[in-house]
């Protein structure tokens, strides 16, 4: 059985029933609203975020070298936003609706409005690939504030206001989408990385609140032996460390400044993780993937210190941070989740660890693209692009069936 906190308790994950049957979501057509994929957020979301990241690699690199004939628009700018705003914000948003309705025992949208999001989600993908410009803007920008507003309304009727300051951070990421199709439409004279750093910082920030929550709790309960000690001071002065170095960093801070923060969030970071005994987890694939993902937060900005010295690239940093933290964290909790609110034991097998690896390799050869010798950046780059494109993929045909068809106990969700 899985656990959650609610308050300052720690609550079972039961299931909330609903007007729908589920013989409903057997029987039902996948077109219909009825249908299992529809019954949960993280479904459909999950789904279509892994299939995404494995196209999406594969034709930003083919964009990158040259090979891709037509008017497809892969860009930097492209590959920038639709990892963020594209496949990241999926994830986070299929998560949060099935977390807010076990925080808060409210159904948050599933069936019609929820197939509604998703259409307009996959609007925004088509959009921003074949159709951009103003009308593309549009539509992308609208999913978030839509996709928000009912996590709002659940909140605040359940009187849940410990977890709204993750609608106020949802907001901020609409805002840097905003300010991101400001800036390609020629109406605010930004640089395209701004925004979408920003909107790095904002989920680096969901991470390491929502990590600091459960990783120790998970351990406790997943690692005989193990006692972690999960502190909420440390963890909010991580995260005050953290949004410090983001602000600074985005101001264009001196690096006397930016640097010192930088290492703060670092250090602080790695002691929260220390003190949650990551050595217990090394025998069960679904903890130390949450253990090494959040290491790759430390690392982050501990990279960033040193490229606010100018001593790396950025881009050494922000990867660190997306593929090693970011992708890390999001495959470990699809596959958790997946499993859990489909009725199945919380257990990782071969798939499971050669996804996890897979993305760990692929952070390691991102890094060393970043900041190996130059013989080695294009074999490192591809070699990247591989083993996540391999991971999603693996993903996307393990998982597609759990996630396709109902609990496998009979129950909702």
């Amino acid at each position: 059985m899985e656990y959650i906190f609610k308050g300052d308790s720690i609550m079972a994950i039961t299931p909330i029933s609903e007007p729908s049957s589920s013989a409903a979501a057997s029987g039902a057509a996948p077109w219909q609203a009825g249908h299992a994929v529809w019954q949960l957020g993280f479904r459909p979301f999950y789904l279509l975020a892994a299939v995404f990241a494995a196209i999406s690699v594969p034709l930003w690199l083919a964009g990158y070298f040259g090979l891709l004939a037509g008017g497809l628009q892969v860009g930097l700018g492209w590959h920038m936003h639709e990892m963020v705003f594209g496949f990241a914000l999926a994830v986070v948003v299929g998560f949060l609706y099935t977390a807010g309705r076990n925080w808060t025992g409210l159904p948050t949208p599933h069936g019609a409005p929820l197939m509604a999001l998703v259409a307009l989600w996959l609007a925004g993908r088509v959009a921003m690939l074949c159709f951009p410009g103003v009308a593309a803007a549009l539509i992308d920008w609208a999913f978030l504030p839509l996709a928000a507003w009912p996590l709002y309304q659940v909140l605040r009727r359940s009187g849940n206001t410990r977890n709204l300051f993750l609608v106020g951070l949802l907001a901020l990421l609409a805002l840097a989408n905003g300010l991101f199709h400001a800036a390609v439409l020629g109406a605010l004279p930004l640089s395209l990385s701004v925004p979408v750093q920003a909107a790095i910082f904002i989920i680096v920030l969901i991470e390491s609140v929502i990590g600091a929550r459960v990783i120790p709790m998970f351990t406790r309960n997943g690692a005989p032996g193990s006692t972690p000690v999960a502190s909420p001071q440390r963890a909010l002065v991580a995260v005050a460390c953290m949004a410090a170095a983001a602000i600074a960093w985005l101001a264009g801070a001196p690096a006397w400044l930016t640097a010192p923060l930088a290492l703060a969030a670092s250090g602080v970071s790695l002691a929260n993780l220390l003190a949650w005994q990551p050595q217990r987890t090394v025998r069960v694939p679904l903890l130390w993937i949450l253990h090494l993902s959040y290491a790759w937060i430390g690392i982050g900005f501990a990279l960033l210190a040193a490229a606010s010295l100018h001593l790396l690239p950025a881009s050494a940093a922000f990867h660190a941070l997306t593929v090693g933290s970011m992708a890390g964290l999001i495959i470990g909790m699809m596959t958790r989740t997946t499993l859990g609110h489909t009725g199945r034991a919380l257990k990782g097998g071969r798939a499971e660890a050669a996804m996890y690896w897979l993305i760990q390799l692929g952070a390691l050869a991102r890094l060393l693209a970043a900041v190996g010798p130059a013989a080695l950046a294009m074999p490192a780059l591809l070699a990247a692009g591989l083993c996540w494109t391999l991971a999603f993929v693996l993903y996307a045909v393990v998982y597609a069936p759990y996630l396709w068809r109902a609990r496998v106990d009979g129950r909702e969700g």
